[in-house]
């Protein structure tokens, strides 16, 4: 309960601090934050612990994002946590303070059932393991569970969105790599566009955010096939600022294209082509599903 009521006076602090958004402030409205929680691990991490918060700043929206963070966290092992409540995430929270300044603060051994219950969300992410992510078989029936439990414990206008992942760098070195997808990233990649193509079928998602379109086509670029860091997670450069100007996007409807920000190690020709692919898959949506 204690570690609940953390939670909760970390998010009613970073409410009182975040400033408003353009509009409001010119009607003289105080701004409510767009606020995120994913049921996540390393994926979500590189999409939204660094630069969407800073990003969404600068199209003048201000942002809370909370990440339940497992390391490989299957949709199985979040169903299971969900139906014994296990309080085993590392809950990460994402915010501008009253200074404008990007924080992040940490707190271990949480529920995702304490995390949904600390605020109200206005949407919630679900993903599926990377390793896991092209095998239709991992998802059910642990996804409808999933989502059956956390619609109870969310208020009605809470939207629901599916975070779709990438395939491996050809040269990864994952071991689930080459036994589940033969060392082969186009395979890989096919087997992720048909397992999420399946999820949209069966689940009513209310949007859909398609990291793995955007990876991909990024990998078509001058940018190559070194969107990665280790093979698997994306680089902390423009590998994570591209991922974070896709969910900039999906969540806001505002694209990135033409902001400045971006973190220290990347090129402006870097920032471009991040920001453009990201708004073209953005726009793409499930479309870049169909074949």
């Amino acid at each position: 309960m204690n570690r609940l009521l953390n939670i909760v006076c970390a998010l009613l602090l970073g409410m009182a601090a975040v400033p408003a958004v353009a509009g409001d402030r010119a009607a003289g409205q105080a701004s409510k934050p767009l606020k995120v929680l994913c049921i996540g691990n390393s994926f979500s991490i590189d999409a939204v612990e660094n630069n969407l918060v800073e990003l969404a700043a600068e199209r003048g929206v201000d942002m809370i994002v909370g990440n339940l963070y497992i390391g490989g966290c299957s949709l199985e092992r979040h169903a299971l946590n969900m139906r014994g409540d296990s309080a085993v995430y590392s809950y990460r929270l994402m915010l501008r303070n009253e200074a404008g300044e990007f924080t992040r603060t940490v707190t271990d051994s949480v529920s995702i059932l304490q995390a949904l219950l600390s605020d109200s969300w206005d949407v919630v992410t679900m993903q599926q393991a990377s390793h896991y992510s092209g095998q239709w078989f991992t998802y059910e029936p642990f996804l409808t569970e999933l989502i059956d439990s956390v619609r109870l414990h969310i208020a009605p206008a809470t939207k629901l969105y599916w975070y779709m992942t990438w395939a491996y760098q050809q040269n990864a070195t994952h071991s689930a790599f080459r036994p589940n997808y033969n060392g082969d990233q186009a395979y890989m990649y096919s087997e992720i566009v048909g397992c999420n193509r399946q999820v949209l079928r069966s689940h009513a998602f209310d949007g859909f955010i398609p990291g793995g379109i955007a990876i991909q086509q990024a990998r078509r670029t001058r940018l190559g096939d070194t969107l990665c860091r280790d093979g698997f997670h994306l680089s902390y450069t423009y590998g994570r600022y591209l991922m974070a100007c896709l969910w900039l996007e999906v969540l806001t409807g505002k694209s990135a294209k033409g902001c400045k920000y971006m973190p220290q190690g990347m090129t402006d020709e870097q920032r471009r082509i991040t920001q453009q692919v990201a708004h073209r898959a953005a726009k793409l949506g499930a479309k870049g599903l169909e074949k």
